[in-house]
């Protein structure tokens, strides 16, 4: 036998290893294999055994003074190692103490994936239930904020120097002059495209003078709303759940109120009402891009003059259909300012968190917006 080297722990020796002739590699363990102990033994013998390819491995415990549960499942890691490098693996002089735990351990549940809680899987009764549970809070969160942003609003209206009109300026850029761009381009090219597709049917007929009609009342009616809602939800709405969401993991939203500030008040209401003053005129410039585009097709493609198109085009819908048009993108912009105020301030946890609650915000405004669209088409049938 020949010692090749031996790790001290607090004066006594924790690990020697000794190779016989025969090739079989002997790691005499010594002095407490316990949780503070066992770091460098599982790493060393790793490498003795890449190093030496040893023809067997056995583990002399007879120095062994004290062994807990850690130092068990060191030895079990130990009989693991050697059993996928095909290196036949034997313990000797192990006590009736080491025995005894050694038993306690199940071998069969070290294999066993760890308990996830997360991904339990449950029925499909159950998982219904679930949902609906969830649902069923989400609405009961959502009126209780609505009832307080409401009521903040009309406090807001009454005393007005108390609104941080700085920042609903800021807003009232972000959401319109940033927007405004992308709004123009997509209205532009709806318009086109309603044009272009309609007259491919009306010219059959004769009918090409209509296309301006369906255009015109077609946006100003219901897409050029519904296309603004959209496009600001998926830019602002988002962006202000983000907002809020970063600021409450933070604990900045936690610092507002320690110092007697109204969250809803100091941060949702400048928000609200930019979307409120801008998004109504968002979709004037909406109605008109799309004007343009059908007018573009018009001009070029059936032969309309310019004055003609115009004309037609003012004489297919009234007033009313405008001032309605305003109306609900107003009763949109205040959905979806307040909705992503809302699922900013429900944020709980990390980053995750705040992308979640800025994707929360964009599906749940959408759904609002579609819901209250289909509102105002029942009731409006009706004024008309």
């Amino acid at each position: 036998m020949s010692i090749i080297h031996k790790h001290q722990n607090e004066g006594e020796s924790l690990l020697s290893i000794r190779t016989a002739e025969e090739e079989t590699l002997i790691v005499a363990l010594t002095g407490r294999l316990s949780l503070e102990t066992i770091a460098p033994i599982l790493p060393e013998i790793k490498n003795l055994l890449e190093a030496k390819q040893p023809s067997r491995l056995t583990l002399n415990l007879g120095g062994l003074t004290f062994m807990d549960s850690a130092g068990a499942l060191t030895l079990l890691r130990i009989e693991d190692e050697a059993r996928e490098k095909s290196i036949p693996f034997s313990i000797i002089d192990m006590s009736e103490e080491a025995k005894d735990l050694m038993q306690l351990i199940d071998r069969q549940a070290l294999t066993l994936a760890p308990l996830n809680p997360s991904e339990r899987r449950v029925g499909l009764i159950a998982e219904i239930g679930e949902q609906s549970i969830r649902l069923l809070e989400d609405i009961q969160k959502v009126l209780t904020f609505s009832g307080i942003l409401i009521a903040e609003i009309i406090s807001s209206l009454r005393h007005p120097r108390t609104v941080r009109w700085g920042d609903t300026i800021n807003y009232m850029k972000k959401v319109g002059v940033d927007g405004l761009p992308i709004l123009g381009l997509i209205s532009f090219l709806l318009g086109l495209i309603m044009a272009f597709m309609s007259s491919l049917q009306l010219k059959q007929f004769g009918a090409n003078i209509y296309v301006a009609s369906l255009v015109g009342l077609a946006m100003v009616r219901e897409l050029g709303p519904i296309i603004t809602a959209v496009l600001v939800a998926g830019r602002s709405g988002s962006a202000f759940a983000a907002e809020i969401g970063t600021m409450k993991v933070n604990e900045e939203v936690d610092a507002l109120i320690t110092m007697g500030f109204d969250p809803v008040k100091f941060l949702a209401i400048p928000k609200v009402f930019a979307a409120m003053f801008v998004v109504p005129l968002l979709t004037l410039f909406s109605d008109l891009f799309a004007i343009f585009g059908g007018l573009l097709v018009g001009v070029m493609g059936l032969d309309i003059t310019v004055f003609t198109y115009l004309k037609q085009t003012a004489s297919s819908f009234r007033a009313f259909d405008v001032l309605t048009g305003v109306i609900k993108s107003m009763v949109f912009a205040v959905e979806i300012a307040g909705i992503g105020c809302h699922r900013g301030f429900e944020v709980r946890g990390g980053t995750e968190a705040v992308g979640n609650a800025a994707t929360s915000a964009v599906v749940s405004s959408l759904f609002l917006i579609i819901v209250t669209d289909s509102t105002f088409a029942i009731i409006l049938n009706y004024i008309r």
